[in-house]
């Protein structure tokens, strides 16, 4: 009887730490997601362009995406729950400073240190999991849900900012971080467990500074190809610059004796199959919230109440494919659950390429289909592809693969993002992304 009743408290315990955990990590994303439905109203308060919207909307995953392995390496080295204590007080701070912003370049800094801030917190959080639940099943249902939370993330983000900017203002907005940070640092000690630190691994910061500095560059360089021509100073320079530092960056990490990114981790087709399906359903999820936040806001003048309004099935979809994924991949597999999940949301975006961008076809025509099918496929994918990526990684590289996972996420929101908007209209953005999580489906399906 008092063993049962241990393992009752346990487990008690594990739903607690993961609901922490959980609420943390899909509140990250909802900050990157949370300039997407006021950003018409942000042009307009600081007289911003095209160009200027999207990079603002991008500076957040830039330092997220560009810090999240040398993150990873910090929560391996120091411990996940030091690491991931650190990283709550910045982002708290950032958090606090973001609402105070009287222009756009004090918003765009205090965006990059919400994301430096959140690259400490994400790997961190992916250890601290792995220590709450130390069996591999276990961890793998855990996982399965952890997948879909950034997806739930992006979507809480693009609802209440809308929701909360037309009621008050996009200010208040950034409460909810903050909130959930302050939060999360009084909560931390009580409920979740330290890690053991693995002193001998060094930190690698000459990798650290070409993986950031690499993605920063090329990503800028691509953002502005909406405003000026390829061949310009202002697209090339920083387009090549991005690309010969990570050259250089994979370069060292080959030589490098305890590199930030072993250069085998992602050889193994399944796990590199597996991002690439996490950072192309983040690409979509991302460039259908900017589109049609846009569109329905400017062309067909919505209220940024009505547009947050429109992603209510959205919404819906995801909770219920997100619920739906755990038991799905217990028992056809998480394979099988990953291509049907990005096969689903391929057809999503091919429906909102076709019909979507059009402003004279119907909501319930043209965009009710695509924003329902997206979501079922994405939650499905990322669940699945999640459980994948972490397959088989000892514990001493729970930060590593915590990095590269949440690499991935964010690397669809900046660096895809930025490389589908080169290809001139929001249509043909949808439909090749579309496409791209079509081929992936495929690969997926085929790989043993």
């Amino acid at each position: 009887m008092i063993a049962t009743g241990a393992a009752r408290v346990a487990t008690t315990h594990q739903r607690y730490a993961f609901v922490l955990l959980g609420g943390v990590q899909t509140t990250l994303i909802f900050t990157l997601a949370a300039l997407a439905i006021p950003l018409p109203l942000i042009g307009r308060e600081f007289d911003l362009e095209r160009a200027d919207l999207i990079l603002l909307s991008a500076a957040y995953g830039l330092t997220f995406a560009g810090l999240l392995l040398f993150g990873g390496r910090l929560a391996d080295r120091y411990g996940g729950r030091r690491a991931l204590n650190a990283g709550l007080v910045l982002f708290a701070a950032a958090s606090a400073a973001v609402p105070l912003a009287p222009g756009m370049g004090t918003l765009l800094v205090t965006r990059f240190a919400q994301g430096a801030g959140a690259a400490l917190i994400a790997p961190a959080a992916m250890a601290v999991l792995h220590a709450v639940f130390p069996s591999p099943p276990a961890y793998s249902r855990a996982m399965a849900t952890w997948g879909g939370l950034s997806v739930l993330g992006a979507t809480a983000g693009n609802l209440l900012s809308g929701v909360i900017s037309a009621l008050l203002s996009w200010r208040w907005t950034f409460a909810v971080p903050l909130v959930v940070a302050l939060a999360a640092l009084a909560l931390t000690p009580r409920l979740l467990p330290d890690t053991t630190p693995s002193r001998s691994r060094t930190l690698d910061l000459p990798g650290a500074l070409l993986a950031t500095t690499g993605i920063a560059l090329a990503s800028y360089g691509l953002i502005v190809t909406d405003t000026r021509p390829w061949s310009s100073v202002g697209v090339l320079t920083p387009l090549l610059c991005g690309a010969a530092l990570l050259a250089a960056f994979w370069y060292a990490e080959r030589h490098a004796p305890d590199p930030l990114l072993p250069p085998g981790f992602l050889l193994d087709r399944r796990r590199f199959l597996a991002l690439a399906a996490i950072a192309l359903s983040a690409c979509g999820t991302t460039m259908t919230f900017v589109f049609l936040s846009l569109q329905l806001q400017q062309a067909r003048d919505w209220s940024q109440l009505q547009t947050s309004a429109a992603f209510v099935p959205f919404a819906v979809a995801l909770i219920a494919s997100n619920r739906a994924a755990g038991p799905l991949i217990g028992r056809y597999g998480a394979r099988t659950v990953t291509a049907a999940g990005l096969g689903t949301g391929a057809a999503g975006l091919t429906l909102l390429a076709l019909t979507g961008i059009d402003a004279h076809i119907s909501y319930g025509y043209g965009l009710l289909p695509g924003l329902v099918l997206l979501p079922a496929g994405t939650a499905a994918s990322f669940a699945g592809a999640a459980v994948l990526a972490t397959e088989g990684v000892p514990q001493r590289q729970t930060g590593l693969v915590g990095g590269v996972l949440n690499t991935a996420m964010e690397f669809g929101p900046t660096l895809l993002f930025a490389i589908v908007l080169t290809l001139g209209s929001d249509a043909s953005s949808l439909a090749a992304t579309g496409a791209a999580l079509a081929t992936v489906a495929l690969l997926n399906h085929r790989t043993k």
